[in-house]
Parts: C-alpha cells; structure tokens; sequence
C-alpha cells in the first residue's frame, strides 16, 4: 500500500542554488529530482546553541564569597520621597563600612566596595604562606585571593588568630538563603521532616530537624521558607549564628535598654498559641474562622517551656459604638485581641481561686496560688510566669513609627512624629487607627454619646503600659491578690524593640509614692524567628475568646459587646462582679480592706484604695511628662447593681 505524498509546488532555483552543495541551501530549499533528491527531503540550517556569557562578579558578591553572611544594616534614609538616600553598613572583622545609593542595593554595594577594598589591602600586606597577587578590579573574578580569606569562616571562630595576628574573624551571620547550606555542612546528613497546619483558611508548612539530640521548628507559607527558617533556629541555639534583621525588628540601640526574651521561649509561645487556635478554629463555621489579630496568654510553672500551659485565646480589632454602651455592665467595650486575652486572663485568676477554696484536696493543690505573708489575701506560687502573645505590635505609640526614623530626639528640628513620641492615643471608632488624645481635659459624658458623639478608648499600647504599673489583675481582682505582672511580652509580626520598650514602660517617669506591692514592671520583650504575615483585608466585626476550661469558643460582636444572639458575654463586666461577689463572701477574712460588700460595682472598684492610689499616680505621671491626659468613659457605665435588672 503506497503512502500518500502531499503536493508541492516547486520554485525554479537560480543557477548559484543550483550549484551550492545541500548545507548551504536556504531553508525548505530542495535539490533537483536529477541530483537524486526525491523533492520530498527538507534541508534545514542548523541551530545555533547561544553561548552564555559570564558576568564578572561585583564587590557584593565576592565579599559574600569571602565571608559568608554578612549583615548589612540600614543607618538612614534621608531626602525626599521621590528621591530618597539610603546609607548602608556593614561589619567586616570588627570593623565598619558605609555606603551611600539612591536605592538599598546600591548603598550595600558601596559598602561592599569600601570593605573589600580595605580587606584585599589588608590581605596584600599580611604574612601568608604564599605571595599572591591580589585583584583590585571588583568586577573580576577572584580566582587569585588567597586561600586564607576564602576559608576563613570555615576554620576560624571568634577569637582564631590567621596569618596576621590582627585579623580576626567575627561570629558569622546567617541569612535564610544559605542558613540550610550551612548548616549542611556543619552536620551533613539531617532530615527535615514537612507537616502541614491550617490556621482558618490559611495553610502553613512547618519544619522538623533534630540536631545534636535537640529538636527545631519553622514554619512557612512554603516548605523552603519553613526550612530555611528551622535551619535558623539551629544555627542560632547551637552555633550563636544570627540571621539578618529587617530594619523594623533591630534591636535597642547600645545606650538603651536591651531587653530580650530567649528566642527559644519566644518561639515556643508563639507555636502553642498558633497551634492551640488551629485546633479550635479546626471545626468553626465560616467566617468565625477568620481573623486578622490573635492574642494569647502562656503559663509556665519553671525555667523551661516543657510544661508550659496555654490559659487564653483571643481575637479582635475593633470597639463598641458610643450607643451600644450599657448602664448594666452588659457589653464588652474593647475587643482589642490582647485587651480581650487580659479578661480571660482575669477570668483564668477567678477558677483558680475558686480551686484553691475546695474541699477537693486534690484540686485545691492544682491551683496556682497560695496564702500571701501574714494571711493577706493570696500571690501565685513560685515560678508561676504569665506571657503575653500578640500577633503584631499592638495599636498606638508601640507601632505607628517608622523604624527608619532614628533620629535623637529632643531637638528643636526634629519632625513632628519625632516629638509625639510616647504620647497617650485613643482608638478609632470602629476602625483600625488611633489618634493622640484631645490637648484639653476630654469628658465622655453619657447623653453625648447617647446623641451620636464618638467613643473615645484608650490604645492597647496606652493599656498594656498600665498593667505595667497597676498589674492586669485588674482592680477587683486585687482585693484578693498583690499585683501581678508578665514576664514577657511576644510580638508576631511588627516587632521594633526601640517602639515597643519605650511604649511598655520607657515613656513612663519617676513614680513617687506607689503603694506598697505596685512598681513599674519592665518585662522581657521579643519578636519571633518566623514573623506571621499581615492580613491586608479588612478585619472581621467580630471577636473570639477561649479561657481554660471552657468547652468551646465565644463570639462576641464587636459592634455590639454582646454575643451574637444578643446575650451578655462571659467577659462583660457584671460576669465578673458577680463571681467577685460570691468571692467576697467567702474570702471576708483574708481581704485587706475591713468592710461591708459594696452595694455597686463603682464603689467596689472605688473601695480598692491601693489600686486606686496607684492609678491616679500613673496618671499624674503621664500628664507631668506632658504625654495627655487619660481618657475616661461615663462614671455611669459603672454603677450598676446585681439587683438592677
């Protein structure tokens, strides 16, 4: 059966086609049919492969290759927006190199020049082995340096001295791009083991290695952000390697103060509030499962976080309108996720004092507290620590500026931002931004807001620098406890250690007469090693809360302060004077305050006078540094009853 040839018609060739042999013919040419060519055989030019060119290395990248790891740190950005100046340093064996550029790789790049110019200066004149010829031409390929640059960070600690005994190699700093490769090298053969977890509707990566019979974790939006990162962790606990910083999680500054929590413990906070919210968001509804703020509390009862303990949940990023405030201590006025976590903290303290008062003996040594000194009231047992966790710095004076702005401040010239610095701000109604409080004396009054005006509270920053002086046990709670405080506070995301230490107490002045028991708390601050990603859409009106012990999760509409059905939350302010109430009852003899119970809730906050004294110190502290005057809602709200309906 003879196979069908499609027709093609043939152009004439000139007579040079004629004569050219078949590889010089034009492509889709072919040779006559008295040649032997059939007219059927195509004869096409051969391809030429491209050849790909070598780029000459710049200085950046052969300071790389010379010592890996470099941290290059941004100093300052200056000029206009839409020309801006950034200078860029460096640390190169104990010594500092800047560069200047129109943009951040341009300043490194300079700086990267000025360093290796002064390293391969410093190489040429030093005693090795063997004289080489060093290359001056940063866009040549080092192939000439000498052997003892190259192999420097391999062979060389701290305090190794090399050929000259003036050159030192610095510990070497880790990034995420070569943190698995070196640690590669440094125990070859590790096995990283991938797990998956979804947080609401996001999926996240996290990985596992052990090294040297410890464990280490990272997560990720992908598995080689999540491995990258549990190399760091590694590198950081076993060999002190420290990956490179962005600008907004730098550390204080020398001459400050420098506090931080160990990255181990910070890190292991984190993952049991994310893992603990995974689990309870696992079997939510949407949209409960969203949220754009998430605030938890850790428990742990010794130095390590083996038997650490989550006791709250929270989330939440908005406050109740003006008209939804309620004369009956029926509605949760912030749902601010840290300041909802504080009441379930609270909420926490209630069940375990309630524990301590059983018959149960079994239950009464669960509880975490025990008799104060000369039987006044109660304190936690020893080694009890509570850690605050925020998934980003929270709203006010801790996160509004720009970490670039290092400037010093009180200077006649300074910008506007620079001198409202630690300046009181009250939260946005229904919205995500705060505001610096009114320069006059600001007076909620009930009916203007009943009419319409805006509620004013206070900011998170603003309330957590509080329960740095007063305690978050609140002032109820304080009838029965000294004041209690936390021993750290853990940022997800946004994390400015400058910002945050000067909002948590580095803004407060000298406080003169504070009640016995009452100081000012500087707890341990941090960031995390895998920072969460920010939420850009708009936050749900709503808020969660979970206290230990509670079967599942409360939804609270921050609209509203109520749940959504329209009933009071297990938060609100009358839930707690009622269990406070059945707790003075009970607790009359071991209470410092000689009295009969309170006939409202406003005189039994007004009759913790230590509380109180402490409070009104604060505030003359803060009006004194001319940082406002603190804000407060309607005495109304407050004087409700248990038999007021």
């Amino acid at each position: 059966m003879s196979s069908y040839i499609p027709y093609i018609k043939e152009e004439p060739l000139t007579k040079q086609e004629a004569a050219a042999p078949a590889a010089l013919l034009p492509t889709g040419m072919k040779r006559p049919l008295e040649e032997g060519n059939r007219g059927h055989a195509h004869y096409y030019k051969p391809r030429r492969k491209r050849q790909r060119l070598s780029l000459p290395k710049n200085a950046l990248e052969q300071l790389n290759e010379l010592r890996p790891g470099l941290q290059y740190t941004l100093l300052r950005q200056s000029g206009p927006v839409h020309a801006p100046l950034f200078v860029m340093q460096v640390e190169v064996d104990g010594r500092f190199f800047q560069g200047a550029g129109l943009t951040k790789k341009k300043a490194k790049l300079s700086a990267a020049e000025q360093a290796l110019q002064s390293l391969l200066q410093v190489c040429s004149t030093a005693q090795a082995p063997r004289r080489l010829s060093v290359p001056t031409d940063f866009t040549s390929d080092p192939s000439d340096i000498p052997s003892i640059l190259s192999k420097a960070s391999e062979l060389s600690g701290p305090n190794d001295d090399l050929s000259d005994p003036g050159l030192q190699t610095p510990p070497i700093s880790s990034s995420p791009k070569n943190s698995v490769m070196l640690l590669n090298k440094m125990r070859p053969g590790l096995m990283y083991l991938v797990s998956k977890i979804r947080e609401g509707h996001t999926l996240k990566f996290v990985v596992s290695l052990t090294v040297d019979a410890q464990t280490f974790q990272g997560s990720g939006r992908n598995k080689r952000l999540a491995k990258a990162r549990a190399a760091q962790a590694a590198l950081r606990a076993l060999f002190n390697l420290q990956p490179e910083r962005e600008p907004s999680r730098e550390p204080v500054p020398r001459e400050g103060p420098q506090l931080h929590l160990p990255q181990v413990l910070a890190d292991s906070v984190s993952r049991l509030i994310l893992q603990k919210f995974s689990q309870l968001s696992y079997n939510c509804k949407c949209p409960h499962a969203k949220r754009k703020a998430l605030a938890g509390v850790v428990m742990t009862t010794d130095e390590g976080v083996e038997q650490a303990r989550v006791i709250c949940i929270s989330t939440g990023t908005q406050c109740i309108d003006g008209e939804h405030l309620s004369e009956d201590g029926l509605t949760v006025n912030d749902c601010h996720a840290e300041v909802v976590a504080r009441r379930c903290l609270v909420r926490f303290l209630y069940s375990q004092l309630e524990l301590f008062l059983s018959e149960d003996e079994e239950h009464h040594q669960q509880s975490i507290f025990r008799r104060g000194e000369c039987g006044r009231g109660f304190r936690l047992k020893d080694k009890v620590q509570f850690h605050l966790y925020v998934s980003a710095s929270p709203c006010g004076d801790a996160c509004i500026f720009s970490p670039h702005d290092t400037g010093v401040e009180g200077s006649g010239d300074e910008p506007l931002s620079r001198r409202t610095r630690g300046v009181l701000r009250t939260k946005v109604q229904t919205g995500e931004g705060t505001v610096p409080v009114p320069w006059k004396e600001p007076l909620q009054t009930w009916d203007a807001l009943r009419r319409g005006d805006r509620l004013l509270t206070m900011s998170c920053s603003d309330k957590m620098a509080r329960w740095n002086v007063l305690g978050f046990q609140g002032s109820l709670m304080s009838y029965f406890t000294e004041p209690l405080y936390f021993s750290s506070i853990i940022v997800g995301s946004l994390y400015h250690a400058a910002h945050m230490s000067r909002a948590m107490y580095g803004r407060i002045g000298p406080l003169e007469g504070l009640p016995p028991g009452f100081c000012l708390n500087r707890p341990l601050l941090s960031g995390i090693s895998n920072p969460e990603a920010r939420q850009p859409a708009r936050a749900p009106p709503f808020s969660e809360n979970w206290t230990a012990g509670d079967d599942d999760v409360e939804v609270i509409d921050s609209t509203t302060g109520k749940e959504e059905m329209g009933g009071p939350s297990r938060l609100c302010k009358r839930a707690f004077y009622c269990r406070w109430m059945q707790l003075h009852s009970r607790l009359s003899s071991f209470l410092r305050v000689s009295a009969p119970p309170p006939s409202s809730y406003h005189q039994a906050k007004r009759a913790a006078e230590e509380y109180c004294s402490a409070k009104h110190t604060l505030y003359r502290a803060l009006a004194d540094a001319g940082l406002g005057i603190w804000v407060k809602k309607p005495a109304e709200q407050d004087r409700f009853s248990l038999s007021s309906s």
